[in-house]
């Protein structure tokens, strides 16, 4: 029996002001000058609430027709099973994370609002900053309230942190003592300097988390915010610092050392693919901090380092923090940029006393900044010239303009370079094209092609297929060259660890005692410290660095972090079976060989992802390698006290080192070249298993799948509109199309006098009524609507609470979208419940 998906079509989509889809339009690039004049405007971004974005609203139509079309798949026999996985496993992409690094004062918070046009976001200059606490900013363009979501550490590290203290509290604290004295510090800000009177055992009683129940409970706590100044507000004592003071006899608590992030998010459609993460300038000694630092970094496909501009060129610990990431931005993840941003450029010197005086000192330090970066060797192993701009900005300028235009203040470039970024992002067309596959195999499956002629398309896809052993041989001369490399690494490994651990026990500039703590917090962390001031010590990266210098070369020609280039030398892309050729050849099986391509390229893309992060793993399996040969030796040294500990800790490193180091950097080049082999065998039985099954489904023909026809045509103008570019009025006629809505564009309100539809999903309904509902709903009843929800469980209490501060015309906004997002059922019961409450007004909207 033959039955039909019901069609899904956009309506009342708003033109689109974004830049991004304006025919034509000359891009820049990110992070070069406009092709056209910048307009000295100051606002950033468009308004959020005017219009919506057409790409999400594609993406959402797109996903209303695949999940109908899954429903609609009611058999349990194979084939109906398999497209439903099919539709489930549509991937979305993450978004483009890009990583803040910069000191306390350097102006981050400054730059960041003056970005993204939120004045009062984040903090500045109110309270000092907390190190620790990473932040994320994230944009929605579906939601219009701001809220944020607090992520703590686990409780058990905490009480770990509290053993530590109990166990080494001395009646004099030990100022040597980084680590004790930084949970010192923590224990402060928390209980107050009240803590030292409390008996230990009492401090993880449930009284003193009575505002942050969550902590205890291992969940997040989620803060819903009227506006971005609220926002800003709730979230001071989460994320910075400040005197434990008393505030109406009670101490004022700070959680920053419980917390381990914080997310952001407020509305905007400019940036909805990228994270904005401001980082700690180094990892953490709190283990869940550190792991989550680390792997950020890793994800970063773009990183801003933030300096002012006085002492750019030559501040060390602005370079240190560039210095001690590289590798795990570079090789060891996936950066593509480095933005050094120079701020407070209007701040005026001895040399500078108008604008065209700071214009030319702007351009002095950016050939300066240049020359550093090009001469700092740990770096330029990571990262070539082109991977680094240099900004100078001025966030105070661009918000009162006195002395510098706002294009002088790099501003705009910034916003333009994000914007970039954003609209690059992959995620809308990949999951777009997926579905054009999945829609166009069933379509070719109940078309009932010609036997004869999939026969012979069969036999040629195949051949095609036998043509991926030449993508193995290159794949083995790439193996040939890190084991060569690896080789050489090994040697040099063996000759000089013990030169290069001893330059690490015997400092120069260290007296014994200080430098007895550091070592033994060094084994007791194995192999790593991590001091609040300076770089990271970190001695498995140091016994490995021969390793790694000998394959850093080789590794990033194989895995580079360029989308532009592709992993192993491109090899991968040059394999194609071909289906636009056969086009041609092969007549009335052209819906099969759409299926055929849109599947190559999805596992593509899929694999590239995979050895993205596969590579990840590679690079610091070197290192890790070393710690775990390590282990047992950091454990033997950290079990020392008393008297002689510094030199019983020392020799206990020699000796483990002069005895291992025969076997430990062989077995780190044979564990690397392990992990190699087994990602290029993945990849290419990946390949080939997921082609075979492709050209085997391609063959299929079932005339009891439903008749897609009419999605597919939408869906392939909605692909082909994300592909070329195709404006927004086009976008608009396939939206007129798909919904058959036959109202004359002449009718001065078309929402009203029709006949209330049976047939039309609640969304549905809720959009086209929308505008008057928001004009016309009264506030009590809106309020009424909320208690409605609420009891039916559509909303939940946080959702209620942040819709009633709204004004009246933003909670009958936030009323209508929020529901619509949540699907038919919440939709039909917000309706249900507005006829009861409002019978007049649902009777004018043609709800009853």
């Amino acid at each position: 029996m033959d039955y039909s998906v019901g069609e899904c079509g956009l309506k009342e989509v708003q033109p689109s002001t974004s830049s991004t889809h304006d025919k034509g339009r000359k891009r820049s690039h990110p992070q070069g000058e406009s092709s056209e004049a910048h307009s000295p405007v100051k606002k950033p971004w468009r308004d959020t609430t005017q219009g919506t974005n057409s790409e999400q609203i594609v993406l959402n139509e797109v996903k209303k027709i695949m999940e109908q079309l899954k429903d609609s798949l009611n058999k349990e026999d194979g084939f109906h099973v398999f497209l439903k996985k099919k539709i489930k496993d549509l991937k979305r992409d993450k978004r483009e994370v890009v990583g803040v690094f910069g000191e306390t004062g350097a102006g981050k918070s400054s730059l960041i609002n003056a970005i993204i046009g939120k004045k009062d976001l984040l903090p500045s200059g109110r309270v000092s900053a907390c190190t620790a606490v990473m932040i994320k900013l994230e944009f929605n363009m579906c939601k219009q309230n701001n809220e944020a979501e607090i992520e703590f550490i686990p409780k058990e590290e905490w009480e770990e942190e509290l053993r530590y203290v109990s166990e080494n509290k001395t009646d004099q604290e030990d100022e040597e003592d980084e680590y004790y004295c930084d949970i010192v510090e923590k224990l402060s800000a928390f209980y107050g300097e009240e803590w030292k009177n409390i008996p230990a055992e009492n401090l993880m009683d449930r009284k003193h988390f009575r505002e942050i129940p969550e902590f205890l409970n291992s969940r997040r706590k989620i803060l819903p915010c009227r506006s971005v100044q609220d926002l800003s507000e709730k979230v001071v004592k989460y994320t910075r610092n400040g005197s434990s003071d008393k505030k109406g006899g009670e101490v004022k608590k700070w959680y920053w050392p419980l917390v381990k992030c914080v997310t952001l998010r407020v509305p905007s459609y400019d940036l909805h693919h990228v994270t904005l993460v401001d980082l700690p300038g180094s990892g953490d000694n709190n283990k869940s901090r550190d792991r989550m630092w680390t792997e950020v970094v890793k994800s970063c496909s773009t990183v801003w380092i933030v300096t002012e501009i006085n002492r750019a060129p030559s501040k060390k610990e602005t370079w240190d923090i560039l210095e001690s990431a590289s590798s795990l931005m570079g090789n060891g993840g996936e950066c593509q940029q480095i933005l050094f941003i120079c701020t407070k450029s209007d701040v005026p010197d001895s040399s500078t006393n108008g604008r065209e005086e700071i214009i030319q000192r702007n351009i002095e330090t950016k050939e300066a900044v240049k020359s550093k970066f090009n001469k700092t060797k740990k770096i330029k192993k990571h990262f070539g010239d082109e991977c680094l701009e240099v900004f100078t900005v001025s966030s105070q300028e661009f918000l009162q303009t006195k002395l510098l235009e706002p294009e002088d203040t790099e501003i705009p470039k910034l916003q333009e370079f994000l914007r970039n970024l954003n609209d690059n992002h992959s995620e809308t067309l990949n999951y777009v094209s997926g579905a054009l596959g999945i829609l166009s195999m069933i379509q070719g499956a109940r078309s009932g092609a010609v036997t004869d002629t999939k026969t012979k398309l069969r036999s040629d896809l195949e051949k095609k297929l036998n043509e991926l052993d030449e993508i193995r041989k290159p794949m083995e001369e790439t193996y040939k060259a890190f084991e060569k490399c690896l080789t050489e690494g090994v040697e040099e490994s063996e000759t000089s660890c013990e030169k290069l651990l001893n330059r690490f026990l015997y400092p120069r500039q260290q007296t014994g005692r200080g430098f007895h703590k550091i070592l033994k917090s060094v084994a007791k962390n194995g192999g790593i410290y991590k001091p609040k001031k300076g770089k990271q010590i970190n001695i498995n990266v140091l016994l490995a660095s021969p390793l790694t210098d000998s394959i850093e070369e080789e590794f990033k020609k194989t895995f580079p972090n360029e989308r532009k280039l592709e992993p192993f030398n491109g090899i991968i892309n040059t394999f194609s079976l071909g289906t636009e050729g056969l086009t041609e050849k092969y007549k009335g099986v052209e819906l099969q060989l759409t299926f055929l391509k849109t599947e190559e390229e999805k596992i593509k893309t899929e694999l590239s992802k995979y050895i993205r992060e596969e590579k990840k793993k590679i690079y610091t399996g070197l290192t890790e390698t070393i710690q775990d040969t390590m282990q047992k030796c950091y454990e033997e040294a950290a079990g020392f006290t008393g008297p002689g500990t510094l030199e019983n800790m020392r020799k206990t490193l020699e000796k483990h080192v002069c005895d291992s180091k025969n076997i430990m950097f062989k077995q780190a080049k044979y564990t690397m070249l392990e992990q190699l082999k087994e990602l290029m065998e993945y990849v290419l039985k990946k390949l080939d298993k997921t082609l075979k099954e492709s050209i085997e489904l391609s063959q299929t023909d079932d005339q009891s799948l439903p008749d897609v026809s009419a999605q597919l045509e939408q869906v392939e103008k909605y692909y082909h509109h994300l592909k070329d570019g195709t404006d927004q009025t086009e976008v608009d006629d396939m939206d007129t199309e798909a919904s058959g809505d036959q109202t004359s564009p002449s009718e001065e309100n078309p929402e009203r006098n029709i006949p209330p539809e049976k047939d039309v999903p609640g969304e549905k309904k809720l959009f086209k009524i929308r505008t008057q509902f928001i004009d016309r709903v009264s506030e009590p009843n809106l309020d009424k609507l909320l208690d409605e929800l609420l009891q039916h469980r559509v909303i939940n209490d946080g959702e209620m609470q942040a819709a009633r501060e709204m004004t009246k015309a933003n909670k009958g906004q936030e009323l209508v979208d929020m529901v619509r997002r949540k699907g038919s059922k919440a939709s039909e019961i917000l309706i249900s419940a507005l006829c009861e409450v409002d019978p007049f007004l649902s009777k004018e909207l043609n709800l009853m």
